[in-house]
């Protein structure tokens, strides 16, 4: 008599499909900007803190693990450019006296070229502060961009304007959901020293009139320790750290359009405080170039503007090593 094996059935799993990441945004319409922050050189230490500060910033829609090579030149990451869709490159750079960050609009310019004066990593901002704020979905959406003091007329002025409000995806105000509107990204242009602020923050909503305890008891869901009080009202009524007047100046409060968290109701009252989250920087603008890291130079802040389009144009990448020589002998000749 014949003997029947049982054999296993095998389940065939269907793979899932990975959705690629939306090119157009489905409200406004426009395209998305995507962003590479890399170096040009070999950064030290602090600088490649700073760099992955900067990709943290401009999430989501930036590489944040961008991988680098030694031998990989400009043309390399231009020609994944096209591809994945990416519109700017942040691009950091050290010589012998400074640091510099390079704003560049892909594939053919212009680049904005930025000496880095004074810099703070994101850890010692958050070292410095009694309670750092980071939540978990901070970096789920774009920052806002808000610039201040760049309207006084001037062509390079306006260039950069223009660089720093197409980084970042444009928002609907009539569609936004106030709930993605976390982090804010500033700018501030001073006239008389010729520098440039920059600084990142998260937004932070508090209703006004309530206090500290119950705001803290409706968010954590936890049971309040109540064995030292002789009431509940006790822990209603008594003032804690952070009371009822905290956050009532009238020039700090907004009424919300929409419920903002399980706090914050709409058509109520909502101080908006901002605790900066790095990175934080101090930029000179040096030059704008009409190309991309090359061609005629339509501002630079030492003059001379056609003695420095011969230095661009001798300076045109070849290979990596050649290219990263010539870039830092470009940069230290300003």
């Amino acid at each position: 008599m014949a003997r029947f094996r049982n054999k296993k059935k095998v389940v065939f799993v269907k793979p899932a499909k990975k959705q690629p990441q939306q090119n157009v945004d489905h409200v406004t319409g426009d395209k998305i900007p995507r962003s590479f922050v890399f170096s040009r050189l070999k950064l030290p230490g602090s600088l490649k803190q700073l760099q992955a500060d900067l990709r943290k910033m401009m999430l989501p829609y930036t590489a944040l693990n961008l991988k680098e090579k030694k031998r990989n030149n400009l043309k390399d990451f231009l020609n994944v450019a096209g591809p994945m869709g990416v519109t700017h490159f942040l691009m950091l750079s050290k010589t012998g006296s400074s640091p510099y960050l390079r704003v560049a609009r892909t594939p053919q310019g212009p680049t904005l070229t930025f000496k880095i004066q004074e810099y703070s990593l994101a850890v010692d901002i958050a070292n410095s502060q009694l309670r750092p704020r980071v939540p978990k979905d901070l970096f789920k959406n774009s920052p806002l961009i808000v610039l201040s003091g760049f309207g006084t007329g001037e062509q390079h002025l306006k260039l950069t304007t223009i660089m720093f409000q197409n980084i970042f995806p444009p928002i609907d105000i009539k569609t936004v959901k106030l709930s993605s509107c976390q982090r804010i990204v500033l700018l501030n242009y001073n006239k008389e020293t010729k520098l440039i602020d920059f600084r990142h923050y998260s937004i932070r909503l508090q209703p006004v009139g309530v206090s500290r305890r119950i705001r803290k008891f409706v968010q954590n869901h936890q049971v309040p320790d109540l064995r030292s009080l002789q009431d509940v009202s006790d822990f209603v009524t008594k003032a804690g750290y952070g009371s009822e007047s905290e956050g009532d100046d009238e020039a700090a409060t907004v009424s919300l359009a929409s419920d903002v968290g399980r706090v914050n109701k709409a058509s109520t009252k909502s101080a908006v405080k901002l605790q900066e989250i790095g990175p934080r920087m101090t930029l000179q603008l040096i030059k704008i170039e009409d190309g991309l890291c090359s061609g005629t130079v339509i501002f630079s802040e030492y003059g001379n503007s056609e003695e420095k389009k011969e230095e661009s144009e001798e300076g045109s990448e070849g290979d990596a090593e050649e290219g990263s020589e010539q870039e830092e002998e470009d940069i230290m000749d300003e």
